[in-house]
């Protein structure tokens, strides 16, 4: 069986695939339609983030057996007709859930205690202790939406404090001893914190708006280190504003590209005949850049050291449980 690579990865991939018997083949810089006027040729395919696979490629993919996605969700790939095809998918959530965890807690952390503020300010030699007074998670109660590989890993995470913790998910029965599976509307009553772990659907899409946002009882802290365009910006902003969200922590925005490998380019052209051309800044994303009360990464929840070879072995062993 031969495997296209049309993304990079840790080296363990190819090399025990390799072990297994499997021709590996890479193709990091063609275009999608360079890839689909070869992929006949190909029996799996393995991929990040790089392009979307729609019914056009899968088409055109006349052997395809799999597809591994190295990562948590498979939103850019036409599931239903890939599975209509008979092609077997692949995604590997258990290899950064740990790493997800571990970044959505730290996010809170920092936000209840103004550490990133704080550290901004000791290096301006600005020395505001009660401006930076913060809170204790211990007695709050936090709200999960969504509860599979990510949601769980938080909450493991959550195990050492005082907290309370709830979580909505679309699926029945998924609360465990960790985490207790309540409505929404009980959710939206009793949660002082929200977290999103929910993947990029058609039910998820916009999911955070004015409309969700205050159905909250309390005024809440935003936690995002699931998929980005779950939340309307402006919406975001406006609550900020207003203080229905007291402040959010974002490891993903709206306003990424499909790839998660870029955002948009907000530097000064070079030249004054590229100024026409230049992406505008949204305003919302210009408040949340000033804003003492968000903290932003860029879509590294779950990229560490340890998750990149995590990832790629999951994908290996699911290749191998599935065709050996």
């Amino acid at each position: 069986m031969k495997i296209l690579h049309l993304d990079k990865n840790h080296p363990l991939l190819i090399n025990q695939l390799n072990d297994l018997g499997f021709t590996n083949d890479i193709d990091y810089t063609s275009s999608k339609v360079e890839v689909e006027s070869k992929i006949s040729d190909y029996d799996g395919i393995i991929i990040r983030s790089r392009f979307t696979i729609d019914q056009q490629f899968l088409n055109a993919a006349k052997n395809l057996k799999f597809i591994g996605r190295v990562g948590a969700g498979l939103e850019n790939i036409d599931c239903d007709y890939a599975e209509q095809k008979g092609i077997y998918l692949i995604s590997a959530p258990e290899g950064n859930r740990n790493a997800v965890g571990e970044h959505a807690l730290g996010m809170l952390l920092s936000l209840f205690n103004k550490l990133n503020k704080a550290d901004n300010e000791v290096k301006q030699g600005k020395w505001q202790r009660e401006a930076n007074r913060g809170l204790e998670l211990d007695g709050k109660t936090v709200g999960l939406i969504g509860y599979g590989n990510m949601g769980k890993a938080f909450t493991k995470k959550l195990k050492g404090f005082d907290v309370e913790v709830l979580c909505y998910d679309i699926k029945a029965n998924v609360g465990d001893g960790n985490c207790k599976q309540v409505s929404l509307e009980e959710l939206q009553e009793k949660a002082d914190v929200l977290s999103l772990h929910t993947p990029q659907t058609h039910l998820t899409l916009n999911m955070v708006n004015t409309e969700f946002i205050n159905r909250f009882k309390k005024p809440f802290w935003l936690i995002n280190t699931a998929r980005g365009k779950s939340v309307v910006t402006e919406d975001l902003v406006l609550a900020l504003e207003n203080g229905k969200i007291l402040g959010a922590a974002l490891d993903v925005l709206e306003y990424e590209k499909s790839s998660f490998e870029d955002l948009f380019k907000i530097e000064e052209p070079k030249f004054r005949w590229m100024r026409k051309r230049k992406t505008k800044v949204p305003e919302a994303f210009q408040y949340l850049i000033n804003a003492d009360n968000v903290l932003l990464t860029p879509h590294v929840a779950g990229w560490t050291v340890e998750s990149k070879e995590k990832l790629a072995q999951t994908i290996v062993d699911k290749i191998k449980a599935k065709f050996f």
